[in-house]
């Protein structure tokens, strides 16, 4: 296997040369020349000697007030707005610009029209950022691959994404999100993509939206930015096929693939077979049949692993090759990392989806506790789920109709904690109510009471909710003998 490139990554030639970054940024340098860069950042605390830091304000903080800190931590330079360079005077080599994110934009822009990479954009209402990982991975069997880190995949991620490519780079994984319209068009333009997957649809960010129809249109403006003759890969399971397929078609596109259980999909999923740590497929993809094994368990892991063998075969590689690849994909952390943990009468298995949740990953979490093994005697599945975000006037609706998917895969308790996820907690039947709280912070002391040898526990909830305080005090309890998986 071909190691990836990475910004940290010794090379002939730096990632962008000091002189080469005025043209792109449209800067002025000040107070002293700065050195050529090794990478990006726009982050003190995970800044590395070399790299370029652009002080980019948000919601919360802003950038410029870590320029003394970047610059102190060995950083080639700092990228500031004219209105702060005057309060920076001193304090290192300043590229000076008029507004700091749109100079990256246009970093990016350069990156995009630099490279001879084959491009790759992922986007869906659920499972991006294991698409994301699991096409590093098969890519990175044919050449060297840039890919997204965690899920950089906003206003500010893509082109920072676009910014650290190295020049070398042969594949780009580019993880693109949103949560109101408009918000993907402009950055797959940066991204310009050879392919465009869209994973699924489903009821998210519905308080922005305001139907599900609406979400689809906004996910299909991923098909603006392909190369002309680009692929479209779709979900031919999804409700709303018909209507990406069409945008699909309206746009550049040359051709559109599709992935599904369905039997008219271009890549059929036939079976997938659940074990411990790993799921056996048998699949049909453009009429070979094949079967193969990834390293972590999930029938939506499964399908999706569809969609990223259809890339490959999209960019010539061989496919057979590219589907043992996948025996080593993990779980990214928070979306579906599976731990084995030690009580003292055995041990119990730990999912964390703690990192998002909505109507339809929630159900495929579910989907995974059921499907999975069950080990021993006293074992149990046991659901423990936070509230779900962003779903507007229908939020206390979405919730409760998760019972059924509760029941249907043979959940045995359920613990529940905020209070929109009250209304499913509610209408559950009182044998498999666990224990609701109003705060994770008051339900982890209840779960890591009752856990039990052979037991199943998958953990679930959008990241505002924070339950990944009952992941860490699970893990806590049990650390003398926790190992991930």
């Amino acid at each position: 296997m071909r190691p990836e490139l990475s910004q940290e990554q010794a090379s002939p030639e730096p990632l962008w040369t000091n002189l080469g970054l005025i043209g792109p940024l449209e800067a002025r340098v000040s107070y002293g020349l700065p050195r050529s860069s090794t990478g990006i950042s726009i982050d003190t605390r995970t800044l590395a000697e070399g790299d370029l830091f652009f002080a980019i304000r948000g919601d919360k903080s802003d950038g410029h007030d870590h320029v003394a800190a970047a610059l102190e931590k060995g950083a080639a330079a700092a990228v500031v707005s004219e209105a702060r360079a005057d309060s920076l005077a001193g304090l290192g080599p300043l590229y000076v610009v008029h507004e700091v994110l749109p100079a990256l934009e246009r970093l990016a822009a350069a990156a995009r029209a630099r490279t001879g990479a084959r491009i790759v954009a992922v986007t869906g209402s659920v499972g991006k950022t294991s698409t994301k990982e699991a096409l590093r991975l098969v890519l990175g069997e044919a050449g060297a691959v840039h890919a997204s880190v965690a899920s950089y995949n906003n206003h500010w991620g893509v082109p920072l994404t676009l910014a650290r490519m190295p020049r070398q780079t042969q594949f780009g994984v580019i993880e693109i999100g949103m949560n109101h319209a408009g918000e993907i068009t402009p950055l797959v333009a940066m991204a310009q993509p050879h392919v465009a997957i869209i994973t699924t649809v489903a009821p998210v960010h519905l308080e922005f939206f305001p139907n599900v129809e609406a979400i689809a249109d906004a996910k299909a403006e991923i098909f603006s930015g392909l190369v002309p003759g680009g692929i479209a890969i779709l979900n031919r399971d999804g409700e709303h096929f018909d209507r990406l397929s069409a945008a699909a078609r309206a746009s550049q596109a040359g051709h559109i693939a599709t992935f599904g259980a369905d039997a008219h999909a271009d890549a059929r999923l036939i079976e997938a077979k659940l074990a411990d740590d790993s799921t056996e497929v048998t699949a049909e993809i453009l009429g070979e049949p094949i079967s193969y094994q990834i390293g972590a368990p999930g029938r939506h892991i499964a399908l999706n692993s569809l969609a990223v063998l259809l890339s490959a075969k999209a960019f010539g590689l061989d496919l057979e090759a590219a589907a043992r690849a996948l025996s080593r994909f993990e779980a990214p952390e928070g979306r579906g990392r599976r731990f084995m943990l030690e009580t003292a009468q055995g041990p119990f298995t730990l999912i964390d989806e703690s990192y998002n949740a909505n109507p339809a990953s929630v159900r495929a979490a579910l989907a995974l506790a059921g499907g999975l093994p069950m080990h021993g005697v006293y074992g149990r599945r046991i659901a423990v789920l936070g509230d779900m975000r962003e779903l507007g006037e229908r939020s206390n609706e979405l919730h409760a109709e998760l019972a059924a998917e509760v029941e249907s895969n043979r959940i045995d308790l359920v613990f529940a904690a905020g209070p929109m996820m009250k209304h499913l907690f509610d209408a559950l039947p009182a044998a498999i109510r666990g224990g609701w709280r109003d705060t994770p912070a008051e339900l982890a002391p209840i779960v890591t009471d009752m856990v039990r040898a052979g037991d199943i526990v998958v953990v679930k909830g959008s990241n505002a909710s924070r339950m990944s305080l009952i992941v860490s005090a699970l893990i806590s309890r049990y650390a003398g003998v926790a190992a991930a998986s």
